[in-house]
This record gives structure tokens, sequence and C-alpha cells, in this order.
């Protein structure tokens, strides 16, 4: 069923009278779900609740992609639902690499149910992918809210080195693989060349590759993936990149001074790699989007997978080695086997009973 309640701006003003312990909330179960500013939700909560949130964050959306509304529920709820925790869950106000939109908007949700619904006696982040990135930022900057996170599978870096891998991806196969007359755009990674959905640029560096295998052994390995999976990295890197490119407004990377090892003869490379002048203010949202202190102030799980494409092993380690003086240092669990976000149920559970026992106890379990 449904819940309604007073709409959540009147709630804000009469926060005495709406604000509620869970102890004193509209029995469960209980479905809430809705818009808040321009983001779709779900609150699920189950018969048998336990009195506890979980905020949980989606990965990667490709603007554009059809929204069914009302939100329809992530693969992740049922898990969390069947051990007695509440999900709250946000659509985010805009598609794309919606970071920073989804910071604010998980946040506003977590207001917003305990406004409807009362007070939790405790509170979690979790997020998979992007959403993982997003759920650390959020314990970062809104600690005060929630007890401990669980990152999943997540690009865990921030946003400037971030943005730099995406472009580097990009301008390296450019480099590698020049466009042809007959191409629709220039290089992949000019953020003044024609738009190109993910499907068209998987199938240029589809074609591409072939030209030269030496040539696609070396990218490959720099990107820490396979040949077979270039096409499938390189296309969302691009959608990322070029997104990151509107939400900042120019070009969010200046590598007019850079100079590049590791894709072959280094001279050469670095004469044919395109070079851009950085737009400030669009570097500057690069930054921001997450922007990550390694701080994070309270328990913090990350757990990756040992054969993701997406996620490089390069990337795996940073966040943990920048809140290495942290005064709560997160704890990184062995990388699961699989693919991208590839967790059994089992997995996630064990992941989320060690952040939980974590925090319970006050005892930061080993590595």
């Amino acid at each position: 069923m449904r819940l309604t309640c007073l709409p959540l701006a009147l709630c804000l003003v009469l926060s005495s009278a709406c604000a509620r312990d869970a102890s004193t909330a509209v029995s469960p179960p209980a479905e809430d779900a809705g818009t808040l500013a321009n983001a779709l939700y779900r609150i699920d909560i189950p018969a048998d609740w336990n009195g506890e949130l979980v905020v949980l964050a989606h990965g990667f959306e490709p603007v554009g992609v059809p929204r069914p509304s009302p939100l329809p529920a992530d693969n992740a709820t049922p898990m969390f639902l069947s051990g007695r925790y509440a999900v709250a869950q946000s659509g985010y106000a805009t598609q794309g690499w919606a970071v920073r939109d989804a910071i604010a908007d998980s946040e506003r949700l977590r207001a917003h149910f305990v406004q409807r619904h009362g007070q939790p006696k405790r509170t979690w982040l979790v997020g998979l992918s992007m959403g993982g990135g997003i759920a650390i930022a959020s314990l970062e900057q809104h600690a005060a809210h929630y007890d401990g996170a669980l990152a999943l599978c997540g690009a865990n870096v921030p946003g400037d080195l971030l943005t730099n891998e995406l472009f580097t991806s990009l301008a390296a196969f450019d480099a590698l693989f020049p466009a042809g007359d007959g191409d629709a755009a220039r290089g992949l990674s000019d953020p003044a060349s024609p738009l190109l959905d993910q499907g068209a640029v998987m199938e240029r560096v589809t074609a591409a590759l072939p030209r030269d295998p030496e040539a696609a052994k070396r990218l490959a390995a720099q990107l820490e993936t396979s040949v077979d999976a270039l096409p499938g990295t390189l296309g969302l890197h691009y959608l990322v990149f070029r997104d990151l490119v509107a939400r900042g407004g120019g070009m969010p990377v200046d590598n007019r001074t850079v100079r590049y090892t590791g894709f072959g003869n280094d001279e050469a490379f670095n004469t044919a790699v395109p070079r851009y002048t950085g737009d400030a203010k669009a570097m500057a949202y690069a930054a921001a989007a997450p922007a990550l202190t390694g701080r994070p102030l309270k328990p913090l799980v990350l757990l990756d997978n040992a054969d993701d494409p997406t996620i490089p092993p390069r990337f795996r380690p940073i966040y943990a080695q920048r809140a290495q003086g942290a005064e709560v240092p997160p704890l990184t669990l062995p990388a699961a086997p699989g693919g991208h976000c590839d967790f059994s149920d089992e997995q996630v559970q064990e992941a989320f009973r060690v952040l939980t026992e974590w925090v319970e106890t006050g005892k930061r379990p080993r590595g």
C-alpha cells in the first residue's frame, strides 16, 4: 500500500510534529514512492522492520534510458528487506554521471524518511558501482546522519583523477588509431566532436583495433583489461567523460604539458596524442564528482570484484591509501571472484554483516 503524509515542506516547518521516532511511526509494512526535487524515489519497509534504514545508491544510468514510474526496486533491495531493514533509494534527478545530484538526492531522501516514518535506530549507506563513490562521499559529507557505509564495486577515486583516467584512455585510442575521413566524429577525446551513442563508439573501436593488433594489446595492457573488452570499456569511458563535459560546461582536463608513457614509442605517442586546454570551471566541477577527502569519519567497508573490467586493479586501493591517516580508516575486504558487481547475495550480506558488527561492537575487524 502507498502511505500518505503531510507534504515534506510543511513537515520541515512543523518538525516537532512530523519528525517521529521509529517506535511511533506508521506501522509497517509500507511502500512510499514519489518524487523529491525532480528525483523519483521509493521506500520499502518490511512487516517485521528492525527499526534500521539502508539508503541504497544505484550505479551509472546512461542518459536517455527510459525511467519507469514509480521507481522500481533495485535488485539488491530484497536481500536487505529479508534482513528486516527498511530500504530507501533515489533514482537521482538526472541520469549519467550524476554523482553530485545523487549525494544531494540521497540525503534529501534520508531526511524525508525521518519526517514521514520516524528516526531509525541506525542508518546505513550501501552503494553499487557509481553508487559506491556516492556512498563514500555521503559518509564524508553527512557523517552525522549515518552509522556506516558499504561501497561495492565502486570507482572510489576522486573526481579529478577519475576524469583524467577516462580522458587518457580516449586520447590514447585517438593517438593509436587516428580517426579516418569516414568517421562521423573527430577524436573520441575531442569535446567539440559530435556526440555519439555508446553503440557507435563501440562499433568504431571494434573496427579500428584490427588495424594495429600490437597497439590494441598495448592499450588494453595500460587500461588493465583485455583486447576483447576494449570496445565496452572505451564506450563507457566515453559516455561518462562526455557527460562530465556537458555538466561542467567545458573541457575538464588540461593535458598540454602531460608526458605520457607506456603506450609504446613514447616520443611518437606524445607527438600523436591530442592536446587540449582545460576549462577552469569544468575542471573544478569534475574534481567534485565526487570530492573524496579520505576522511570517512564513520566505519566504511569496501568490496570489489577480482575480474572487474570496469574498475581496474589500480583503482581499488586508492581510497584506502588516501584514508590511511583517517580517524576511522576503512576496511578493504578480499576481492570477490567475478566481473563488475558480480556478487552473490551471500557475499553482499557477509560484507554488510562485517560493517554492522564493527559498529555494534566498536571493534574494527582485521583486514
